[in-house]
């Protein structure tokens, strides 16, 4: 079960916080098939040969409870599912697979991992990058729509994430990490063009160290891999 992330309604349309939702839109275009709203579930499915895609109909903070409940009618364990969201730590347009551990502050992968019991669910995260002005602006940079400079690049990386869950499918989650966990040629081609007098500046994130910290947006340690998507 492969899901994607986001908030529902038009006014969330195309925004960063919504990335996972147009990823898991791009599989289910290219499989030919087509989300059907399940009220019961609070959720949207599509099924494409022998995986579900969905796209929780909660809030992002609530996106357990619509995960818990398809994967309950359809028997599905969390080491079957492949979530896909936004990452704000990581370059816009890196990709980041990983076999489970800490949400990063991320209220959707949390709310999952709480509803389900466990963090060891695989995940694929899409950089979406911090706002260039001050950290409180950060619910305006998420909340936001990609800019026109941003377009292209996003199309790359939606089908680079479109590879990657492909790759989990047909290779396994340990050799889709070591074949898509890069960074992409635009920002190493960012960074090697940085002048000498300014260094690349590190923004620590103690959300991310902590994990226990909340600061994905509301609208309103050794884990094995897990067996691919279902």
């Amino acid at each position: 079960m492969v899901v994607g992330l986001g908030n529902p309604g038009i006014q969330y349309a195309g925004t960063r916080h919504n990335v996972g939702f147009l990823a898991v839109e791009r599989l289910a275009r290219r499989a030919g098939v087509s989300f059907e709203a399940q009220a019961k579930w609070q959720a949207k499915v599509a099924k494409d040969s022998e995986i579900f895609l969905v796209k929780p109909l909660t809030f992002m903070n609530l996106s357990g409870s619509a995960v818990a409940k398809v994967a309950q009618f359809y028997k599905i364990a969390p080491h079957e599912m492949l979530v896909i969201y936004d990452d704000l730590d990581l370059p816009f347009g890196a990709l980041r697979i990983r076999a489970g551990g800490s949400c990063g502050g991320h209220n959707g992968m949390r709310s999952i991992a709480q509803t389900l019991g466990t963090t060891d669910i695989a995940r694929v995260r899409i950089g979406i990058g911090r706002a260039d002005t001050r950290d409180d602006d950060a619910v305006g940079h998420v909340l936001g729509k990609f800019s026109e400079a941003e377009r292209s690049e996003l199309e790359k990386c939606l089908d680079r994430a479109e590879l990657a869950v492909n790759h989990v499918r047909n290779h396994g989650l340990e050799a889709a990490m070591n074949q898509f966990n890069g960074v992409p040629a635009k920002t190493r081609e960012r960074r090697n063009n940085r002048r000498p007098d300014k260094p690349e500046t590190h923004i620590e994130n103690k959300t991310q160290t902590s994990g226990d910290e909340d600061t994905s947006v509301r609208p309103n340690g050794n884990t094995p891999p897990p067996p691919r998507a279902k």
